[in-house]
């Protein structure tokens, strides 16, 4: 199996939590490092047996139970958060690798309990210690491959995740260009600079002309 259609197959076993209890920090590097031999088929608690025994059947190997140094398989969890305490500091926003969590800084934040994946990131980074988790009502159907999880549920916490991943980067990027500007300012000037730019557009101009 090519390595990218692997790591996609691998990943469909995965719950999509995003909690990093694996060691690594999205499902979707665990699934690489399977792939590429660096990891094992039981580092994920909340996939439980079931994604253990369903890596051993795609990947040829035998079962194994989950690893309990990468800790042990619960019912799923949602962060809950006390309201009249939250500061709205945006730490756990930051944190929720799955933006279930909305709010704005100094305004009181809240979280959308079908996107939380109960991965528990959002509990160390709270200042004010005002986030629980508490056990999720139990609506599971004869489809789900896991008790906790739906389908719909994990590939929500895939496609938002991969969402904030993507928007992190861009920041980093413009982040990366900003100081790239400020230094060429500081090297050249700001009138050179211009200079420059104007320079260019004259000749993209002439070669449209």
């Amino acid at each position: 199996m090519e390595r990218d259609a692997k790591i996609r197959a691998i990943d469909q076993w995965l719950p999509q939590t995003q909690c990093t209890q694996c060691t690594y920090p999205r499902c979707h590097d665990y699934a690489a490092a399977i792939a590429d031999g660096e990891a094992q088929i039981n580092q994920c608690p909340p996939g439980g047996d079931i994604t253990v025994h369903g890596l051993a059947s795609l990947l040829d190997q035998a079962a194994k139970p989950v690893d309990p140094k990468y800790g042990l398989h619960k019912t799923k969890q949602v962060a809950v958060i006390d309201e009249s305490v939250c500061i709205g500091c945006v730490m756990c926003i930051k944190a929720c690798p799955t933006d279930a969590i909305i709010g704005a800084a100094k305004v009181m934040h809240t979280v959308i309990e079908r996107d939380c994946t109960g991965c528990d990131l959002c509990l160390e980074p709270c200042p004010v210690d005002c986030i629980d988790m508490v056990d999720q009502i139990q609506q599971t159907e004869q489809n789900w491959r896991w008790p906790d999880y739906s389908p719909e549920a994990a590939q929500r916490a895939r496609t938002q995740t991969n969402a904030k991943l993507e928007r992190e980067d861009k920041r980093k990027s413009d982040k990366s260009s900003m100081k790239k500007l400020k230094e060429l300012r500081k090297e050249k000037g700001s009138e050179q600079i211009k200079l420059d730019i104007a320079a260019s557009l004259a000749r993209v101009k002439a070669r449209k002309s």
